[in-house]
């Protein structure tokens, strides 16, 4: 029962930043959702961060990892919204942005995982 409260608790402070981020940081004239990609980003290079840590040398417990990767960084960061941006950007025919998106958020994602592992070697 506590690895289940350990990751709700994680997961809704993760949410509940991901909403702040998002609130100021996407932009509502021009539809594009940067807010959104930047907890996605950030998400991913604490991810990196905090399992790399876990397996180096054991420095994180296994609750400590389930509080911050998979409850924290699992609120914080967002498929579903990710994907239904990407619909908005597909429905109103902005190709372009609906390219640069997804590709940008796919490779500095994955770079930002990457990152984070390599700086906790």
């Amino acid at each position: 029962m506590k690895q289940f409260l350990l990751v709700f608790l994680g997961g809704g402070f993760g949410s509940v930043l991901r909403y702040i981020i998002g609130k100021y940081l996407n932009n509502a004239e021009t539809g594009i959702p940067y807010g959104t990609f930047a907890a996605n980003i950030l998400g991913s290079l604490l991810i990196g961060i905090i399992l790399g840590l876990a397996v180096k040398n054991n420095t994180l417990s296994q609750n400590q990892t389930l509080l911050l990767a998979t409850g924290f960084c699992g609120g914080f960061t967002t498929f579903s919204t990710f994907a239904y941006e990407n619909h908005v950007f597909l429905k109103s025919g902005d190709f372009t942005s609906f390219a640069i998106y997804t590709i940008a958020s796919f490779i500095i994602g994955f770079l930002a995982v990457f990152l984070g592992l390599f700086l906790v070697k």
